[in-house]
């Protein structure tokens, strides 16, 4: 990846029962393109005791993108969808004005060992669409453009580059894309990309001007426009980015927006129960007490 202008290390977080990797955001680098959070989970085995339990928990101002590796979340939320995430699938959550939702475990994982293994990812709504309708998608694995070249199999997980399109109804200019390779190879992706962008390693390693970078690093640059990198045999990376927003962006917990009034307005309704309910849910994740 050419001109790496930020080498970000993954921080450990804590979200209630379950430990993260945390890319973004971060006090160098607030976001890339419209990208403004991504938890790196797991891998974590977890023992038939234990489970994955988010409890009802709201969003604005946002689309979330969850991603898996391995294992299965299962997703509800206030616009009545409950399904099972599961492994290459795209779950897509748009939650515009106010949207409430959990993640569990599945009741079929919840008594024996499992694993869970994956990327959270929040991408803040254009101004002019941050106070849209919530929406819902789930794309099948199937769905998602997948193309070869020289021995590198290219996944378009969201947006659109190098002429192909996902199927994800994004609402910006953006591009989250998976490589993955067989065989020691070249990445060139110059012109193919724009905005900013940011290369995440999983598994493996990658070498840019003599450097060689393995997992646990976010590497982000300001010119898309160049990338260009070796990849060794067994390496999977995400690239993402796009064109980023004029407007700063403001984050209280599950909160975006580029209005601190709005994020206010937000916590006051949470703290009242203002915000729709997800059905077959009782209890909810209460409202953290810090500075915006």
């Amino acid at each position: 990846m050419s001109n790496i202008d930020i080498i970000l290390p993954e921080q450990a977080a804590n979200i209630g029962n379950f430990l993260v990797g945390r890319l973004l955001p971060f006090r160098q680098k607030r976001s890339v393109g419209p990208f403004v959070f991504i938890d790196h989970m797991g891998p974590a085995c977890m023992k038939d005791n234990e489970n994955l339990d988010v409890a009802s928990h709201p969003h604005i101002g946002l689309s979330t993108l969850t991603y898996l590796f391995d294992g299965a979340i299962m997703h509800r939320d206030s616009l009545n969808n409950a399904l099972e995430i599961k492994p290459g699938e795209v779950n897509w959550m748009t939650a515009g004005k106010g949207i409430t939702h959990s993640e569990r475990t599945p009741d079929r994982l919840r008594h024996e060992d499992k694993y869970l293994h994956g990327l959270q990812i929040w991408i803040a709504l254009p101004k002019d669409l941050e106070e849209m309708d919530p929406s819902f998608a789930h794309i099948a694995a199937d769905q998602l453009p997948v193309w070869q070249e020289d021995g590198v199999t290219y996944k378009l997980i969201a947006g659109e580059i190098a002429g192909k399109k996902s199927p994800v109804p994004t609402h910006s200019k953006l591009f989250m894309l998976e490589i993955k390779a067989e065989k020691n190879a070249t990445v060139d992706l110059v012109d193919q990309l724009y905005g900013e962008s940011g290369l995440y390693i999983v598994e493996g390693s990658i070498k840019n001007q003599g450097h060689t970078y393995e997992p646990g690093f976010l590497l982000i640059t300001q010119d898309a426009h160049l990338c260009t990198f070796e990849i060794a045999a067994g390496t999977k990376v995400y690239i993402f980015g796009g064109e980023p927003f004029p407007e700063e962006r403001f984050i209280y917990w599950n909160f975006v927006s580029s209005s601190r009034e709005r994020i206010e307005q937000a916590k006051e309704d949470w703290k009242a129960q203002r915000f729709p309910k997800v059905i077959g849910e009782t209890g909810f994740v209460p409202l953290p007490e810090r500075k915006v």
